[in-house]
């Protein structure tokens, strides 16, 4: 996949009642939109990108639904905030006929499709109210090092990069390195930035991808472990209800160089749920299976949504957590003695990551989770990894593209592969 600004799908919010123009005085901006995108870069009020077709139904994954016009006869006051979405003409609004569009929403790109004509696309429209229409920035994550000390560069390379202003504005609060518990944790080689893991495995979004490891999230090339063990951060603190079960095989409740990237957040006005890639890699695959060691990557959010686990969401559909017991592992390198495990995406993404040469091992691919929001909610996401039951056979996740959902649908919690 090109290393291209992560492209956020649009979609419209349809309702029956929306119609015509909105008469606000100068209120007049053009069509608001519900709108589906990757974390914002940059300064400024909006800074994200989204793109829907010229023609009536959008990429979205979520199913595919027409713009919104405006209510007829909406006619709002300066101080009024007709569309209640917090703000009023004198506060900028500039459409307070849609709630979709106001200061703290974020900016969307309606993209020709090429083939004419209209079939009721949204048309493009200021929806940050800056002054300007489809006015974004690229990606931010350009130049990062390996080895960055700031956790917001984590957020960067995930593609969170709007920081958010007190009160008001969307975007990151705060980032933090952390243990699997939430305590603050000092700078390890266990977190890196990479613009590539290995040789077939690109950044999904923006320049990099971010990695974590219970060893060493470096490659061969730079620094990387050596072996199948390397020690980290050493014995650790699960969060409560964790290292959580799989019900056939429940793990041991010890846990070891378990590291974590914790985020605070505030979400965009016209948010309706956000999701991101990972890539989870395990030496521990196939041996230990259904074993006792079965190192897990968790997405820990308070509040915890509708769906999660103990607040975790990402799980398959049999809420077998995230580790060698997981649904995904397609990515495998191993001989005919685990014919139980076909191997479905070979062993190509392996390559040049350490995990082909240094034992067998397995990886999911690129899976994608979802999960639910409220409009300009603040929550916490706590990314985090580690060893179960010993401190060997490590493993690596790769998390990458994050994006917001504001299509007006309603969003669930689930992990499956990324969409085609």
């Amino acid at each position: 996949m090109n290393k291209s600004v992560a492209i956020w799908v649009a979609a419209a919010l349809t309702s029956a009642g929306l119609g015509a123009a909105c008469s606000a005085g100068s209120n007049t901006g053009a069509g608001g939109s519900d709108t589906e995108g990757t974390g914002a870069s940059g300064g400024g009020s909006s800074q994200s990108t989204v793109t829907t077709s010229s023609q009536g139904g959008s990429a979205s994954s979520f199913g595919n639904t027409t713009g919104t016009g405006m209510q007829a006869g909406c006619d709002a006051g300066p101080d009024e905030d007709k569309d209640q979405d917090g703000f009023s003409i004198n506060q900028n609004d500039c459409n307070d006929c849609d709630p979709n569009v106001n200061p703290n929403a974020i900016e969307v790109v309606v993209e020709d499709d090429g083939m004419g004509g209209g079939g009721g696309a949204m048309e493009p429209a200021d929806e940050d109210c800056d002054g300007e229409i489809d006015n974004v920035a690229g990606p931010c994550d350009a130049g990062i090092p390996l080895n960055t000390t700031d956790p917001m560069d984590g957020a960067r390379t995930i593609e969170l990069c709007k920081t958010a202003t007190p009160q008001s504005d969307w975007g990151v609060v705060s980032a933090q390195w952390v243990r699997a518990n939430g305590v603050a944790a000092a700078v390890t080689d266990q977190w890196g930035v990479l613009d590539a893991f290995g040789a077939n495995v690109p950044a999904r979004a923006g320049e990099n991808l971010f990695v974590m490891s219970s060893g060493k999230a470096r490659l061969p090339a730079n620094g990387g472990c050596g072996s199948n063990i390397c020690t980290g951060t050493g014995l650790g603190v699960a969060p409560p209800g964790f290292p959580q079960d799989n019900p056939s095989c429940p793990p041991s409740t010890e846990i070891n160089d378990d590291v974590g990237l914790d985020l605070t957040i505030k979400a965009p006005s016209n948010a309706t749920g956000y999701r991101f890639d990972f890539n989870f890699y395990s030496f521990e695959f196939p041996e230990w299976v259904c074993d006792s060691y079965n190192d897990q990557f968790i997405a820990l959010v308070n509040p915890a949504p509708m769906g999660s686990i103990n607040g975790n969401i990402s799980f398959d559909s049999n809420n077998n957590p995230v580790s060698v017991n997981i649904a995904f592992f397609d990515v495998c390198n191993y001989d005919s003695f685990y014919p139980q495990f076909p191997c479905n995406l070979g062993p190509a993404e392996l390559a040049g990551t350490g995990f082909d040469v240094w034992d067998d091992a397995g990886a999911t691919s690129w899976l994608q989770t979802t999960a639910p929001i409220g409009p300009g909610e603040t929550f916490n996401v706590r990314f985090a990894i580690w060893d179960t039951g010993d401190d060997a056979w490590d493993s690596t996740v790769l998390i990458d593209n994050f994006q917001w959902i504001a299509n007006g649908g309603t969003v669930v919690v689930g992990t499956n592969p990324v969409p085609e």
